[in-house]
């Protein structure tokens, strides 16, 4: 992906969506752009109005942290914003090469250590699996294949959750928060899009999903990035009904660039009692679905 043009466009979406009020400034009159204006957003970063178009035309080679910690004061970023504005500069110094993750494997050569696998089958209470940055799904306990068994029905999902999510009509029932959870896919894309910028494997996702689909190619323009390491989430489950999970993600210290992401529900829940049909009929995948009062 050009350095360039995502600078250029991150820092103009996010200047679009600063409103002089919010910037402690007056709300002026005869705006023709929305959000603040450049001069605005270089008075509040103390660099010429001059250097800061320079920024926002994509040239981030040599600026000082200090000059990004401004800017991103100016525009209001918060952390996941600020890490991938980080990210772009040491991508534009060239230096992206020392700090992203090493080069990914394929993921059809990707293959879990049996001691990861072990692992993610010790975990009995919630699914619980390893994915990349594309969203690819490497590795899954019994629960987790079960709770994403509507992801591996199709093979043309290629067990990716992302493909799954723009792509598969099974999503929109999966996901009852469909919008959402569409938001969150394409944050985490373009945030690993910042992460590693010559990941070709992404680069052909993102091509595939902005032609097939609207939805994703309006959001992927919006450049959001976030964050994703802990909420809650709720599902609809085709053989056990509705879910609402909390999740933690935990990035893996000996596989950069992967997280191990793990559900649970809530002690005593409605939603515990599901995972706990959903494990029974996971055990037997020969018997027809349960459905929740069976």
């Amino acid at each position: 992906m050009d350095n360039r043009e995502e600078v250029r466009e991150f820092l103009t979406s996010r200047r679009a969506k600063i409103t002089p009020e919010q910037a402690g400034l007056p709300p002026g009159s005869r705006r023709r752009v929305p959000g603040l204006r450049r001069s605005e957003v270089a008075a509040l970063s103390d660099v010429s109005v001059e250097y800061y178009a320079k920024l926002e035309r994509g040239n981030l080679a040599g600026v000082s942290p200090a000059v990004l910690d401004a800017v991103a004061r100016a525009l209001l970023l918060d952390d996941a914003e600020r890490a991938h504005l980080l990210r772009l500069a040491q991508a534009a110094d060239g230096s992206d090469a020392l700090v992203r993750p090493r080069r990914r494997v394929p993921r059809q050569q990707w293959k879990p250590h049996r001691s990861l696998q072990w692992a993610l089958d010790a975990v009995t209470e919630g699914p619980a699996f390893v994915r990349n940055g594309r969203m690819d799904l490497l590795a899954a306990n019994q629960l987790a294949r079960a709770f994403y068994a509507d992801v591996y029905a199709d093979p043309h999902n290629h067990a990716n959750l992302a493909r799954f999510q723009f792509l598969d009509p099974a999503a929109r029932r999966f996901h009852p928060d469909w919008e959402l959870a569409a938001d969150i896919a394409v944050a985490i894309l373009r945030t690993e899009a910042g992460r590693d910028p010559h990941d070709k494997d992404l680069h052909d996702l993102v091509g595939e999903l902005s032609t097939r689909s609207d939805a994703f190619r309006t959001r992927w323009g919006a450049h959001n990035v976030r964050h994703h390491g802990t909420g809650t989430k709720r599902f609809h489950h085709s053989a056990v009904g509705d879910l609402t999970l909390a999740y933690e993600g935990l990035e893996m210290a000996a596989e950069p660039g992967l997280t191990l992401t793990i559900y649970t529900a809530e002690p005593g829940s409605p939603s515990e009692e599901g995972l706990r049909l959903l494990a029974s009929w996971a055990a037997m995948p020969q018997t027809p679905a349960p459905r929740p009062g069976d």
